[in-house]
């Protein structure tokens, strides 16, 4: 099974200032910064179907290193059999408890099961109903650009982001090729509904930077300037002004710059740009522990299944993607990034949610495994797991981490090739920085060992 996710650590991620979100280490609210790329040998060998690990042995390791006081008195594990499904080891297995940025991965398996791993996020611009109109309409993909492509090119990412100011120059050559040099521009945002930060998310997480405002249009997930992590009080304008910008040194003139308007729905497209495919986009958010990409994708989700694109329109979709694929049991969520403390995951649950992801029977579902970071090399965990634990490079997991939460849920094979699942969450977590995890890392260590 695993011949399917064998990967060279870096081969995938480049991480960049223009697209990367860097978050200090005293905010609780995102997770730690992602490490330098490091290029190594294969990770995760090729196996899988080895023996079980015997339950007695795993249970008196994994109970013991449970009780460690880093992770308080709320804990709950669940390690699976990823061939079968069976639990080989469960404590609170079935409560739910606060996912932090696990969360991300009930977003990423809706969002590959609902959208297709192959569908892109496009950006448009459209003619308006007056004469020399035209709209500028976001739909949703918050990696859209402005960075220019000497910059794009001197720090490249994965995956390559969709470019604003190839927007604007695709838009003034549909329009000079019509004898159109000048123009008024509005913006239409209106594909996602509702509040634009969650009712349950705490007010410090866009000043600082966490995450910003939710709109379906926005360039460099609502920074004020390409690798800065400010963000704007309003994302949309923000985009509305730059592009109005670039028209302008494209050599079409804007007389007027036209608020937010409704783009009818018969308007003529004049130019597009497409983010990468959702494969792609689920890997980076995965790798990287993006919010901003994470919310797009719930709302793209709720898009896609006829619920509104809010904070409850996605979450409802988020939920009925997963019943379709028969792992919502245990699965409560209020937003797709995992920052609100009203979610509620249960250990099991999220082992679910991994094992399906890494099953032969859903290749569309294989970019959550391909995309989670690899322990001592990628994203979250490349600063996690000492490069002389023996679970280096052997343990492929997503991190979750708000003030008093910490988790852990991901894969990884034991001594003999047994392919298994697990997920350890602690959401009373003594103060205390890095402590937790630490003791996390243990236990994912204990059983790549078992």
């Amino acid at each position: 099974m695993l011949q399917l996710f064998v990967v060279a650590a870096g081969a995938h991620l480049l991480t960049s200032d223009v697209l990367v979100e860097k978050a200090p280490e005293p905010v609780a609210s995102a997770e730690s910064p992602p490490a330098p790329v490091i290029t190594a040998g294969p990770v995760l060998a090729a196996g899988g179907s080895g023996p079980l690990p015997a339950k007695g042995t795993l249970a008196g390791r994994l109970t013991k290193a449970l009780g460690d006081p880093a992770l308080g008195d709320r804990v709950g594990a669940a390690v699976l059999d990823a061939e079968t499904g069976a639990v080989l080891f469960g404590s609170g297995e079935e409560t739910g408890i606060t996912p932090a940025s696990t969360t991300k991965v009930a977003t990423s398996v809706a969002a590959l099961a609902s959208l297709g791993p192959d569908a892109r996020i496009g950006t448009r611009v459209v003619r308006g109903s007056a004469p020399n109109s035209i709209i500028l309409v976001g739909g949703g993909d918050p990696t859209l650009t402005a960075a220019t492509s000497s910059a794009l090119a001197a720090r490249p990412v994965y995956p390559q982001p969709a470019s604003l100011a190839t927007l604007a120059l695709r838009t003034s050559k549909a329009l000079k090729a019509v004898g159109v040099t000048k123009v008024t521009v509005a913006y239409d945002d209106g594909l996602y509904t509702g509040p634009r930060t969650a009712s349950t998310w705490k007010p410090g997480y866009v000043p600082e930077g966490s995450v910003a405002p939710v709109t379906a249009l926005m360039i460099d997930e609502g920074r004020a300037a390409p690798g800065s992590r400010r963000r704007v009080s309003d994302p949309s304008r923000a985009a509305h002004a730059a592009f109005v910008s670039l028209l302008s040194k494209y050599g079409v003139a804007v007389s007027k710059s036209a608020p937010r308007a409704k783009a009818p729905a018969d308007a003529a497209e004049l130019a597009r740009v497409d983010s990468a495919p959702v494969y792609a986009l689920v890997e980076r958010a995965l790798t990287l522990s993006d919010n901003d990409l994470s919310e797009a994708l719930a709302r793209q989700v709720a898009v896609k299944e006829g619920r509104p694109a809010s904070f409850d329109g996605a979450a409802v979709a988020v939920r009925q993607v997963l019943a379709r694929l028969k792992v919502a049991d245990g699965v409560r969520v209020f937003d797709g990034s995992g920052l609100s403390p009203r979610n509620r995951i249960a250990p099991a649950g999220l082992a679910r949610l991994v094992a399906a992801a890494a099953s032969p029977a859903n290749p569309h579902l294989h970019p959550i495994i391909s995309g989670m970071p690899v322990a001592g090399f990628t994203g979250t965990l490349g600063h996690r797991f000492g490069k002389n634990d023996s679970a280096h490079g052997l343990i492929r997991a997503k991190t979750g981490t708000l003030d008093g939460v910490s988790a852990l849920a991901g894969m990884t094979t034991t001594r003999d090739g047994r392919l298994v699942t697990f997920a350890f969450m602690a959401d009373d977590v003594p103060a205390g920085w890095g402590r937790a995890e630490a003791a996390l890392d243990r236990l994912a260590a204990t059983v790549a060992a078992s």
